[in-house]
């Protein structure tokens, strides 16, 4: 009997053992989900918030390349062609701003009406790259600093200054 019992206490510690172990797996992946989720909540956020200012800026009468002639910068180049990049593009065509090419990581998935290359490529020299993926501007910024010998400015940053 003290063998039958021992062996259940056994196999009661190793199930709890097992409890304890599997719930420590299942606290970590839902912590990894919670952080993904908490990660795609802030740049959603950042995302509203720079259309939002854009949105102000327009209802004052003004636009981005007022920002653009201001600091002497006639040739850009974008960086990201995604909603706020497409918006950016839409903006400049046109005007005295000239959108040289667009950098996107996704070169051959975007159609426009000038070149398209992806950050590995050799940039060619503008008077500005302006990052629209302002979630990751600081490592696309070091990312492409050793590239090019021109200011690199979030447009989340353009967006403000106006």
């Amino acid at each position: 009997m003290k063998k039958k019992l021992g062996g259940a206490v056994l196999g009661l510690a190793g199930m709890a053992a097992g409890v304890v172990a599997g719930g420590a797996v299942s606290a970590r992946a839902s912590s990894k989900k919670v952080n993904e989720l908490m990660e795609g909540h802030r740049k959603v956020h950042a995302l509203y918030m720079a259309f939002d200012q854009w949105l102000r800026i327009h209802q004052e009468g003004k636009t981005l390349v007022e920002y653009f002639r201001q600091n002497q910068y006639q040739t850009v180049a974008i960086y990201g062609m995604k909603e706020l990049g497409e918006r950016l593009y839409d903006e400049l065509k046109g005007t005295d701003v000239t959108v040289r090419y667009i950098i996107d990581q996704n070169a051959d998935m975007i159609y426009a009406d000038v070149d398209v290359v992806t950050p590995e490529d050799v940039l060619e020299p503008v008077d500005v790259i302006v990052v629209t993926a302002i979630y990751y501007f600081d490592e696309i910024e070091e990312n492409l600093s050793g590239k090019i010998q021109c200011p690199i400015v979030s447009l989340e940053d353009i967006l403000y200054e106006i």
